[in-house]
């Protein structure tokens, strides 16, 4: 790895969503809030109250630290749970299934960073939609591992060298709290116009 320091989990999330974005949150150290992230925050508000017990056959415990020195992660759980000697992580989100895989990138970094703690290996995890009240399967295969591994790499290179990725226009960027900051389009335009 680089010589950053520690990537923060949700950062992964964020760099699949839009590596602009990601740019914009963990190097500019932009945030602005939309009806989306004050849902999201009001919700993990609710879901960090550190805690541990059993549903009925599963151990839980909410809302503590996860850590990896091969990866350099760190970051807070939502829901740890464990069955039959076996962990996996619930990472909670608002709203219901997206059409995007970046919240399957912040399951599999959590699972890379349970395997280091435990010693024991974590083929699956959960993202849990509260819209819909439906837990969604994320099975951590081999793909998905590389995939989380070469995203790694990907943002432990962008917070080294600061250098700010294009924005560019799609349709996730109907709910991006940080549309107003990008302004894609208008880059789009610029870039159009240098050209001719």
């Amino acid at each position: 790895m680089n010589s950053v320091d520690y990537i923060q989990i949700s950062a992964l999330n964020q760099y699949s969503y839009c590596p602009h974005r990601c740019w914009r949150m963990f190097c500019a150290g932009e945030f602005v809030d939309n009806n989306y992230t004050i849902e999201g925050t009001s919700l993990h508000d609710r879901v960090h109250t550190l805690g541990e017990g059993h549903r009925d056959e599963t151990w839980q415990v909410r809302a503590i630290y996860l850590k990896s020195e091969q990866y350099h992660l760190i970051g807070k759980s939502d829901l740890i749970e464990e069955m039959d000697g076996c962990c996996y992580p619930v990472e909670y989100k608002r709203g219901h299934k997206g059409e995007f895989d970046n919240d399957e990138m912040q399951v599999v970094a959590q699972a890379l960073c349970l395997e280091e703690m435990t010693k024991q290996p974590v083929t699956k995890g959960y993202i849990y939609y509260a819209q819909s009240h439906q837990r969604q399967l994320v099975e951590i295969t081999d793909e998905l591992r590389k995939q989380a591994i070469a995203t790694i790499q990907a943002v432990s290179t962008l917070l080294e060298t600061g250098k700010m990725p294009s924005p560019n226009y799609s349709k996730r960027c109907q709910g991006c709290s940080l549309y107003t900051q990008c302004l894609p389009q208008a880059a789009t335009k610029v870039n159009r116009y240098q050209e001719n």
